[in-house]
């Protein structure tokens, strides 16, 4: 099992709704793939600006495969325009 923290701090003028709402979608299509077992989109509690995502995969094939698909292709570059910066990690469990 693959999992991913894809933490992401917005620019001071964001819109974070419109923010959320995009990762909404993005959240909505990314359940119905094949290899995902959660990706939940958070907000931190004292700081609305600072949304995570947290991600669990069968494997990296099917992390892989996500990044390819046409809704992350669309969806994601225009969450990157609202993002000031975005720190990402892909964990694998340790036995």
């Amino acid at each position: 099992m693959i999992k991913v923290v894809a933490k992401c701090k917005l620019k001071p003028d964001a819109n974070v709704e419109d923010y959320l709402n995009q990762a909404r979608e993005l959240v909505a299509e990314t359940r119905k793939e094949k290899g995902c077992i959660t990706y939940g989109l958070h907000q931190d509690i004292n700081d609305p600006t600072i949304v995570t995502m947290l991600e669990e995969w069968v494997n990296e094939e099917a992390l892989n495969l996500h990044n390819e698909t046409d809704h992350v292709k669309r969806i994601v570059p225009g969450l990157r325009e609202l993002r000031e910066s975005t720190e990402i990690n892909i964990y694998k469990e340790v036995e």
